[in-house]
């Protein structure tokens, strides 16, 4: 005879039979000098992501109340308010109530990496990074004509010296610029960078939030000539003192410590690190199709 449990099974295959369950949904944070909605760049993402995986919701993440400020928040608004912004953006947003995958582009990846480590409701699954400089840079990059002028401000910033508080408090990239000659004054004064890298204090939770995630994936670009050094990508950095020998991820103390849990998950096989020969942000439609839709996006039912 049939069990009241049994038939209330074979209704629930009933109802998903030939039926897919909804893919996890994706949120993605654009770099410096973008916003979240230009649709040559984080808006033809969008646009990829969508019409590769059927119905799938994506969050293209908006710092202000307009593009305008979206981009210009991304030169001078402070970095921890911003993350404090977009966790509750994230929390707020019933679509994402199951957990999502977070793609973040240049500076937009250790951003959301502050995200997975702030804020783990809702959950991050696949925590991707395009370009990101996880260890910081030393060193501005180029800047097009169309922002020369905010670039020349932000240098001139720079020049004051990227530790001074007001500096550290209104420009972003201050806010994760690691000079490799002065390593204590960087402990001591970065606002961002050196406590999500847990060079300050150590907080539990932070390591403990990223290891939640299912993986962490790491993209550097060879012949990146925005981001200095483009090791950063990867988790390697200038080693101290100086500014010309670099070291890898796995001779980092981030590593050696494991105080974010990188080698845990590269113990697990929870850590990608992906490669593209081209310089930063250049990628085509067919290899972010192969690499980061079908290999993390695409949920295997």
């Amino acid at each position: 005879m049939t069990t009241s449990k049994n038939i209330f099974f074979l209704v629930l295959l009933i109802a998903y039979s030939g039926q897919t369950l909804p893919n996890t949904p994706v949120v993605i944070w654009h770099g410096m000098g973008d916003s979240c909605c230009n649709p040559l760049s984080i808006g033809r993402i969008k646009s990829i992501i969508e019409s590769n995986i059927s119905g799938i919701y994506v969050h293209s993440l908006k710092i202000g109340n307009n593009i305008e400020e979206d981009t210009y928040n991304g030169f001078f608004k402070d970095v921890n308010e911003q993350i404090a912004l977009v966790c509750d953006q994230l929390k707020n947003d019933t679509n994402l109530k199951n957990g999502y995958h977070a793609i973040g582009f240049s500076q937009g990846a250790q951003f959301l990496r502050a995200v997975a480590q702030r804020c783990p409701y809702p959950p991050v699954r696949n925590l991707i990074s395009i370009g990101g400089q996880h260890q910081g840079v030393y060193g501005f990059p180029r800047c097009p004509d169309s922002l020369s002028k905010i670039c020349d401000e932000i240098r001139s910033l720079l020049n004051i010296g990227a530790y001074e508080k007001f500096v550290q408090k209104i420009l972003v990239q201050a806010q994760y610029w690691h000079d490799p000659l002065n390593e204590k004054l960087y402990r001591e004064k970065s606002l961002f960078l050196a406590d999500i890298n847990q060079e300050i204090i150590f907080n539990k939770e932070y390591r403990d939030n990223l290891l939640k995630i299912k993986n962490l994936v790491l993209v550097k670009f060879n012949k990146d000539s925005m981001v200095i050094p483009r090791e950063s990508e990867w988790f390697g950095f200038y080693k101290p003192g100086q500014s010309k020998e670099i070291y890898e991820m796995e001779q980092s103390p981030l590593y050696l410590n494991d105080t974010l849990g990188l080698q845990t998950l590269d113990r697990e096989g929870r850590l990608f690190r992906l490669t593209i020969n081209s310089d930063h942000l250049k990628f085509s439609d067919e290899w972010f199709i192969d690499n980061i839709v079908d290999s993390f996006l695409r949920d295997k039912i």
